[in-house]
């Protein structure tokens, strides 16, 4: 509740209107869809331990919101993520992943609203970060405490794409001047930062121990965050910066790891 005050009354100094929704309430989804001009849709319930229902949610909020923007050309842009491929950095040009253990289905929804003439375009997300929060990396601090140690696992090398959320904001923003209808954004900043330092700022930080942990061991370790902490979703966002003309400048997610307060965290 504190945070929707708090962004409602910047909204409002900003001379908007705010409206508040709810995923699970659909009917506030469909009336504030129909007073915008545009839809910007991030939200997602981070209930882990239901994961495949709150896909199911984001799916069924995506769905109403564009029933009600079909054959409007209003822009749409949906929030998806990354991690499209492994081996290699991910291109715009990749297709949503597929996969039973991960049943999001943002940007498949959103795809295939098209064919509805609804202007879709899907905005991929790293971990977004700043001194108080970082995607993911949250929750891996919460670990860390929680066990007293910061973990990685095996050698540590796999690497998680980044941006700061001022950049994110303002990648939104571009994407709604100069988007195209169908249209697939990449929101990265940093291509790929290692776990091991990740860990190491996170241990640097809580002042406990930073170590290493098998493959076999993470989902014991880490518990949700298991199926994450062992990938490498290297992320391009080379063709997003010259279509939208994007040039991130804002902090780094490690210069954010070390500048926060995790006493507060």
């Amino acid at each position: 509740m504190r945070v929707f005050v708090t962004g409602a009354k910047s909204l409002e100094a900003a001379g908007a209107e705010a409206h508040r929704g709810d995923l699970e309430d659909l009917e506030s989804l469909r009336s504030g869809a129909a007073a915008t001009d545009a839809v910007i849709h991030t939200a997602f319930r981070h209930d882990w331990s239901r994961f495949a229902e709150s896909c199911e949610l984001d799916k069924r909020a995506i769905e109403t919101i564009g029933a009600v923007l079909q054959g409007s050309n209003r822009q749409f842009i949906v929030s998806s993520g990354v991690g499209v491929a492994q081996g290699r950095a991910a291109t715009e040009d990749d297709p949503p992943l597929s996969s039973p253990s991960l049943p999001r289905v943002s940007e498949a929804t959103a795809v295939a609203m098209m064919d509805r003439g609804i202007h879709a375009i899907v905005m991929r997300l790293p971990q977004v970060h700043d001194a108080v929060k970082q995607g993911l990396v949250t929750p891996l601090i919460a670990v860390a405490r929680a066990k007293g140690v910061s973990a990685y696992i095996g050698d540590g090398q796999n690497r998680w794409p980044a941006a700061h959320v001022s950049d994110v904001a303002r990648l939104y923003r571009l994407a709604l001047e100069k988007g195209t209808a169908g249209g697939r954004y990449h929101a990265v900043d940093e291509e790929g930062v290692a776990l091991k330092d990740i860990a190491t700022a996170i241990g640097r930080g809580l002042n406990v121990p930073v170590i290493s942990v098998a493959q076999e061991q993470a989902q014991e370790h880490f518990g949700f965050l298991g199926f994450f902490a062992g990938r490498d979703p290297l992320t391009s966002s080379a063709q997003t910066r010259a279509k939208l003309g994007w040039n991130p400048a804002a902090p780094s997610l490690l210069t954010d790891l070390g500048n926060m307060r995790y006493s507060e965290a």
